[in-house]
């Protein structure tokens, strides 16, 4: 199926105007499967990120930090956080370079729901079961291109 048959619509006002629906499209179809994926774990998308973010970073970070490296830039991060937090799957420590601020790190119980997510990511990489290795590279660097035209 192509985008035309997906939403029903033929005209498009030219190439790129297609490209764009079609990204947008594909976009919430991806978001719709990273969804269904942690949602087992009871986590969204957001919570899941951040989660990534504080495992990756390996280093207490406050939320203005987060919020630099996450992908969903509009992302309240203060509330994801005290949900996580809720949750046990962060903690909150009095920022060693600033007692005045807060950084957050994620805890044990937040490294083993990473770890369980982890232990699926066959089943994110078959999102893209139908490219090649080039290809999905491929659309790596025109979304890159895409971005940097300003």
């Amino acid at each position: 199926m192509g985008i035309t048959k997906d939403i029903h619509q033929t005209k498009f006002r030219n190439e790129k105007n297609q490209a764009m629906v079609n990204l947008l499209f594909t976009s919430n179809w991806m978001l719709e499967k990273i969804r269904n994926f942690v949602n087992q774990e009871e986590i969204t998308p957001q919570q899941y990120n951040i989660l990534r973010i504080l495992r990756g970073a390996d280093m207490p970070l406050s939320t203005l930090h987060i919020r630099e490296r996450m992908l969903d830039k509009m992302s309240d991060t203060s509330r994801v956080v005290e949900r996580l937090l809720a949750k046990g799957f962060v903690v909150k420590k009095i920022s060693e370079k600033d007692k005045r601020k807060v950084d957050v790190v994620i805890s044990d119980k937040g490294r083993k729901v990473l770890e369980k997510l982890d232990a699926r990511n066959n089943e994110l990489d078959g999102i893209f079961k139908n490219l090649t290795k080039e290809e999905a590279l491929h659309l790596s660097l025109l979304l890159d291109k895409l971005r940097n035209h300003q």
